[in-house]
Parts: C-alpha cells; structure tokens; sequence
C-alpha cells in the first residue's frame, strides 16, 4: 500500500512535465481561437443567417467554459498563455468571417473540419495524460462531449458538401493542426508517435 503512495506522488520526469504545460497551453490557445471563430460567425450571421444563431450562441458558451478551465489549470502546471496567441485570435476570427459570409453550409464545414482535429488531439491527449495527470485528463473529458456534440450538429446540416466545401474543410484541418504542432512546439508530434508505438 505504501509502495502505491509513493508511486502515484512520484513526480513527472521533466519531459513529461513541460509536454502537459504544453498541452494545457494548446489547449487554451484553441478554446480561445474557438471563442473567436464563433464570435465572428454570430456577427455575420445576425445579419444574414439568423437561424444558426442560437446554435452558434451555445457553442460559444461551451467554449468560453473550457478555455476558463485550461487557463485556471495553467498555474499549477508551470504554464503560460500561448506565444502565437494573436494567430489564434485574428486566424480564428477572420475564419469565423470568412466561413459565415460565404454561407450556413460553410459554417458547418469549418465547425467540423476543427472538431474533427481537435477530437483527434484531445484522443493522444488523453492517452499521454492517463498515467501523468489524472486531474487534466479529467478536464479533457468533461468537454470532450460536448466538443463531440459540436461535431453532430454540423455533419448532421452538412448537404453532401460539393468539392469546394470539401477542399475548404481539409485546409482548416490542416491549419488547425499546424497550429497545435506549432503551440506545442512540436509535443503533438511525439505524443502520436508513441501512440503509434504502444500499438493503440
């Protein structure tokens, strides 16, 4: 029994330790990207899709939530706000714009081109953090479903997307996971690597 105690407070090697402080970084970074993709959209939307409002509305609460609980976890962590925020802010933003003037239908496209690779990271997240910080992993999951709850709502509007919509969401994929790896300075890189390599 005392064996036990002493391994569940032995402390993170110190790879391990900056991996979470990224991961909580990251993690913060995209919730407030998130909040800034949807701010925009609400805006254009007031004005020429007002049926997407009150979706759109409860998504940006979720979001406000979560990025309130990455930033408070962030001191115990040794972390900080992300050193790219303002690319998380304008890029999110100027998205948010871009997808809602160009219709309800690419609004549904950005939100689950960026669900879909924010599940995906929180999946290796979850993975990495099992054994090194339950109280972390816990977070990740109390916003896992509804982050997963953003993703059904927007395939179950999406109308056989044309090649345009599907070449719009593959590139906000692609961005989105570029600025996790850039955020992370690379960790979601090795953390799917040693996904890879226990098998999962």
């Amino acid at each position: 029994m005392l064996q036990v105690e002493i391994e569940e407070e032995r402390p993170l090697r110190a790879r391990d330790a900056l991996t979470v402080a990224r991961i909580v970084r990251v993690n913060h970074a995209g919730e407030f990207g998130a909040i800034r993709i949807y701010s925009a959209q609400m805006l254009v939307s007031g004005w020429l899709w007002p049926d997407c409002i009150p979706a759109l509305a409860e998504m940006l609460d979720d979001e406000r939530r979560h990025c309130v609980l990455f930033r408070d976890a962030m001191p115990d962590r040794k972390s900080r706000p992300c050193r790219v925020m303002q690319f998380w802010s304008c890029g999110g933003w100027l998205l948010g714009f871009l997808t809602a003037l160009l219709g309800r239908q690419a609004i549904w496209v950005c939100t689950a081109a960026v669900e879909v690779a924010v599940h995906r990271h929180l999946d290796d997240q979850l993975y990495f953090l099992k054994d090194r910080d339950p109280a972390l992993s816990s977070i990740i999951l109390s916003i896992r479903d509804e982050e997963i709850a953003h993703l059904r709502h927007a395939e179950e509007r999406l109308v056989a997307p044309n090649i345009a919509f599907r070449i719009l969401g593959q590139a906000i994929s692609l961005v989105t996971d570029s600025l996790i790896w850039l955020s992370t300075w690379g960790d979601s890189t090795r953390m799917v690597r040693a996904l890879k390599a226990d098998g999962r």
